[in-house]
């Protein structure tokens, strides 16, 4: 069965370096901001925040066509493979997960 909502993976978190900046903070700054086409239940949303997107379907699954199980499997999934690329950086995935409370 195809997810009722879609987002490609984070594939690479650029680090510019440099002694003031860590890797995982930066890391984190970029999955937050992450812009990507999404498709939620039938509307294709062309570069959006993902995290924001998410947390707008979250907070009313119907207004976007999808079920509350839908919404909560994409953002298990955005935790689950943005959290790969954050924990390669050094990063918590808790830090993701607390990122869906604001």
């Amino acid at each position: 069965m195809t997810p009722m909502i879609t987002f490609p993976a984070p594939t690479s978190l650029p680090y510019v370096g440099g002694c003031s900046s860590e890797p995982a903070f930066f890391a984190l700054d970029s999955l937050v901001h992450y812009r990507a086409d999404m498709v939620v239940g039938a509307q294709h949303l062309p570069q959006v925040v993902v995290l924001d997107t998410l947390r707008a379907v979250l907070a009313d699954p119907a207004a976007y066509g999808v079920t509350r199980e839908a919404a909560e499997d994409a953002r298990q999934s955005f935790l689950e493979l943005a959290g790969q690329a954050l924990t390669a950086q050094g990063g918590q995935v808790a830090w993701l997960e607390r990122e869906f409370q604001r």
